[in-house]
Parts: C-alpha cells; sequence; structure tokens
C-alpha cells in the first residue's frame, strides 16, 4: 500500500580519478503493483496479478516517492511479452499509461526473445533506443576542492521477473557506456574508445558488475547470478550454461523446501509478526513447529518408487520384449500419474511461510 516492492536495490557505480571523483546511480525494482508467484513445486511458479487491489494507487506512491529521490526515470522491462510474465508486462504498460506521467519513459525490451540462442550483441538494439536519454541524464562529478563538475537529474529503473540476472546483464552494458563516457570526458582513453581496448581495465569492471550480481542474487535467491559469464567474458560459454543450469537446480530446492522458513524469519525480525504471550508453551502452541501432514508425503514416496519400478524394468529383460515394455510402460505411467498429483498439490507440499497470516496490517 506504501507503494514498497519486493525486491529493490540501489547501485551507485563510483570512479575515482586523480583530480575528480565520479558516480552514477541505476535502481532495480520489481513491478510496481500487486502480484503473486507462489512455490507450488513448478520450475516456474505461475504468475498471478491480484484483481481486487487498487494497482494505479500503488504504482503512482512508488513513483512519487522515486522522482523525489531521483527526478526523471526511465522504466526498462526485460519481462517475456507472452505467457505469465507477459501478463505482468502489460498490466506494467497499462499502469505507466494511465499514470500520464510525462516525465517518465517506459522500454519494452523482451529480453529472452531478443537474445534467443545466446544472442546477446543483440543487446545494441535496446542501448540504441536509450543512449539519448542515458547522455540526457549523465552522471555526478566532483573535483578534488569540492567543485561540482557535473549533477545526475534522472535514473533508469530497470527489471526483469525477479530483478536478478537479466536485469544485472542490462545494468552492466549501461555502467560500460558511463564508465567509457567519464573517462573519455577527463583525457583517460581517446573520445569514441572502448574500455574493451584495456583489458586489465576491462577486466576490473566486468568482474567488479559480475561479484555485484552475485551478491545480490545470493542474498534474494541464495545462489550466484545466471549469465554472468557474459557479464565477466563479454560472451557465453558451455561452462557458462553448466554453471546457470546448476544454480538454477539448487533456486529450485531453496525455493519450494527452505524460502517460507526464511520469510518467517524476517517477519519476526521485523516486527511483522506479534508473538502472543501463550505460544511456544507447548510445541502445538507454535505455529512454526507445525510439520507437513505425512498423506502428503505418500506421493512422492510413490513416484520415486513407481519411477525406480520403470528403471528396473528398463535394465532387466523379461521373458518376452512385449512382456519388458507392459511393465515399464505400466510403471511409466504411474510415475507420470503420480507426478501430475504431487504438481496438483504442490502448494501443499511447499515449505510456505507459517506466519503470514497474522502479518500486521495497520
Amino acid at each position: 500500500d506504501d507503494g514498497r516492492v519486493a525486491n529493490y536495490v540501489e547501485t551507485e557505480q563510483i570512479l575515482q580519478l586523480n583530480d575528480i571523483a565520479c558516480s552514477h546511480v541505476q535502481i532495480r525494482g520489481s513491478v510496481p503493483c500487486y502480484w503473486t508467484q507462489l512455490p507450488d513445486l513448478r520450475y516456474k511458479p505461475k504468475v498471478t496479478v491480484l484483481p481486487s487491489n487498487n494497482h494505479l494507487i500503488a504504482f503512482r506512491q512508488h513513483f512519487e516517492e522515486q522522482e523525489h529521490y531521483y527526478g526523471k526515470i526511465f522504466l526498462i522491462s526485460l519481462t517475456n511479452h507472452h505467457g505469465a510474465e507477459g501478463k505482468l508486462n502489460a498490466k506494467y504498460r497499462e499502469l505507466y499509461e494511465q499514470s500520464q506521467n510525462k516525465k517518465n519513459k517506459f522500454e519494452d525490451f523482451d529480453f529472452h526473445k531478443e537474445c534467443a540462442g545466446m544472442r546477446y550483441d543483440r543487446l545494441t538494439i535496446l542501448l540504441a533506443r536509450i543512449i539519448a536519454d542515458l547522455d540526457d541524464y549523465s552522471y555526478f562529478a566532483i573535483s578534488k576542492t569540492g567543485i561540482l563538475q557535473g549533477q545526475q537529474n534522472g535514473v533508469f529503473r530497470t527489471n526483469c521477473i525477479d530483478c536478478l540476472d537479466r536485469t544485472n546483464v542490462v545494468q552492466s552494458l549501461i555502467a560500460k557506456r558511463i564508465l567509457e563516457e567519464q573517462l573519455q570526458r577527463n583525457n583517460v582513453i581517446q573520445y569514441r574508445e572502448s574500455i574493451d581496448s584495456y583489458k586489465q581495465l576491462s577486466s576490473i569492471f566486468k568482474n567488479v558488475w559480475a561479484d555485484n550480481a552475485d551478491v545480490i542474487s545470493l542474498q534474494y535467491a541464495g545462489t550466484g547470478a545466471l549469465k554472468t559469464d557474459y557479464t565477466r567474458t563479454g560472451q557465453r560459454s558451455a561452462m557458462g550454461l553448466v554453471k546457470d543450469g546448476y544454480n538454477s537446480c539448487v533456486r529450485y530446492v531453496l525455493n519450494n523446501f527452505y524460502d517460507g522458513f526464511r520469510q518467517d524469519g524476517i517477519d519476526l525480525f521485523l516486527g511483522n509478526y506479534r508473538v502472543s504471550s501463550d505460544e511456544g508453551r507447548t510445541p502445538e502452541s507454535c505455529p512454526i513447529s507445525k510439520e507437513l501432514s505425512k498423506k502428503f508425503l505418500a506421493l512422492p514416496i510413490t513416484m520415486f518408487l513407481a519411477f525406480s519400478m520403470c528403471v528396473i524394468n528398463l535394465l532387466i529383460p523379461a521373458a518376452s520384449f512385449r512382456e519388458q515394455m507392459t511393465y515399464v510402460l505400466f510403471w511409466g505411467a504411474a510415475t507420470i500419474s503420480t507426478l501430475a498429483i504431487t504438481i496438483f498439490w504442490g502448494q501443499e507440499l511447499v515449505d510456505a511461510p507459517k506466519l503470514y497470516s497474522k502479518v500486521k496490517r495497520d
């Protein structure tokens, strides 16, 4: 209701030269409306835009605060234009248009579609669309003697669905363009020269931004960021894809089976949960001690046993090929059926927060 989004980070890049210091600020933040993405064992849980809330009030509240701090804001949305993400992105654009704020700008860029097949060079399309405003917003600069040399009068606000991986890539792209401009204006490199010509400088810049991406992602999702091979080296690699696959699997496990308890800890620490005087006297009176009903554990156990039988029948030959395939198909069907039922009841199986029902509303 106060316009505070789920994930929000301000990042300041500072350049210290002999006689001058320069800085440039960017922000990232979740889509500022009422929406949920509840874990349910699916790899990509359904995104739901809540229909009963006044999104426009929250949207305006969010950007009034941002404009107070930063002035003009350029919104860059990197979410998909199709599926569940597409509905959220459409709501974002709809709210932007309804707000009728002529100071701010909005840029839609379907990252996954535009950069499909690891064509990250196509990010130059996005840069070309925003370059005029990037130059107009400028950056802050102050001399060694304290004389103001330049002032930043606007920020770029970038988001994807979680404001992590795609957002990191685009923010580093903007930061690189600003750094090159700062170095050029102070005669460190020549006009229109890139930091790519200086291997040590380029390596430092890329690793600083990749480390920044990892730290933000570790705090929010429990693993390092995805796509950091591109941020570190300027290109995607097979090893980078393998690392992304591993981090995605770890995120899946944490999101579905551990994050509920972490959220309870946050609510307790922030005082969002009010502990009553009679709680904790017995195990039954403590809300976080409630365990999952054993009847739900039967589903994944049955699925594991059915899958094991399917594999065993594939490896051990029967009296005839037809008989073997009958067993394989039977246990395969049992595995798929149990998997479907497990996913259907997914929200009952995940580690959901147990204190959310008593969050303060005043």
